[in-house]
């Protein structure tokens, strides 16, 4: 189950308690204060970790908890302070202050770690508490509480580029053909009900990294359809394949389609709006297609014209694609 989006308490482990004791052995009449320190509490750290793809784990978990410290005991010694409780997240993870919305933290690459709580320090013995005027103290302090705070924590998908389009453009079927990812695919809307990723690679061992992503309907910025839920994870992508049906079933007008795919884009984010795009025709190899691809290329200046279903243009496509993404030497 692909789960993007999760709310979850998190608290950083109690320090142990400073220890009240003293020193009484043979030969050693005037010990003294010999109360050990807590250990610290342990802290709440996520990991990004390649091993996991979705938040399936951590939405389950609402509440995380790392253990306490030990307390501190005689003869000066420390209470043993308490492990890190590590949760593994995907790469691509946004952290953020539940109340706020502020980003906290943004854990890119695999083995990234962010401290979302710290352990509260362990108190001092009364070792500490030792004075000319006060030699036997019977005082040390308590442990420090763990930070607490309520996470909201949202995946946003790393990819090179992100396939767009209205349903039925066909973005699963190139995906499917392109890569070994085997996205759903069938002749009706919304087939897409989860983004998927596929890795292409090239005959000179480069790879690309492509996002199937749910496909958009006018107003899904303002929460109409299911693509709305998904434009965020347009915002990783370096570059967006913006797939058009050239000859839609219900007789729309491709030319139009665009522009709402790109005001969609541009209403969710001015900076997504502005992302480097592929315009690609689909569907080609129909008979129908002719006048859909004709328009399309008299309103826009560079238009690739594929079939996902035939592979017809997709060589060339993937060719583009490496060129603008990989670097050249």
């Amino acid at each position: 189950m692909f789960v993007d989006e999760a709310r979850v308490h998190v608290r950083g482990g109690r320090g142990g308690d400073g220890a009240i004791a003293f020193l009484r052995e043979k030969f050693r009449p005037k010990g003294g204060p010999s109360g050990g320190d807590g250990g610290k509490g342990g802290n709440v750290v996520f990991e990004a970790s390649n091993a996991t793809r979705t938040l399936v784990e951590l939405s389950r978990l609402r509440k995380i908890e790392a253990r306490n410290g030990r307390p501190g005991s005689g003869r000066n010694r420390a209470g043993k302070g308490a492990e890190d409780r590590v949760v593994r997240v995907p790469p691509g993870t946004v952290v953020k202050d539940a109340d706020t919305e502020e980003v906290l933290w943004d854990l890119v690459k695999d083995g990234e770690r962010a401290v979302v709580a710290r352990g509260g320090r362990g108190g001092k013995g009364n070792q500490h508490f030792a004075t000319p005027t006060n030699q036997a103290p019977r005082i040390a302090e308590d442990g420090r509480r763990g930070e607490s705070r309520d996470l909201a924590v949202e995946l946003r998908l790393i990819a090179d580029a992100g396939l767009v389009g209205l349903p039925n453009a066909g973005k699963s079927t190139l995906l499917s053909r392109v890569s070994a990812a085997r996205p759903k695919v069938a002749d009706y809307p919304f087939t897409t009900r989860e983004p998927m990723l596929g890795i292409v690679s090239s005959g000179d061992f480069t790879e690309i990294v492509i996002a199937d992503l749910p496909g958009l309907i006018e107003g899904a910025s303002a929460g109409a359809g299911l693509g709305h839920e998904f434009l965020r994870h347009v915002e990783r992508t370096r570059l967006i394949v913006h797939m058009v049906d050239s000859c839609p079933i219900d007789g729309s007008d491709p030319v139009e389609n665009v522009k709402i795919i790109r005001a969609e884009l541009t209403r969710h984010s001015a900076e997504l709006g502005a992302r480097p795009e592929v315009l690609v025709a689909n569907k080609a190899d129909l008979p129908e297609a002719a006048e859909g691809v004709a328009r399309l290329r008299e309103a826009y200046n560079d238009v690739f014209t594929i079939s996902a279903a035939t592979g017809e243009g997709v060589k060339g496509l993937l060719a583009e694609l490496f060129a603008r993404l990989v670097p050249q030497d």
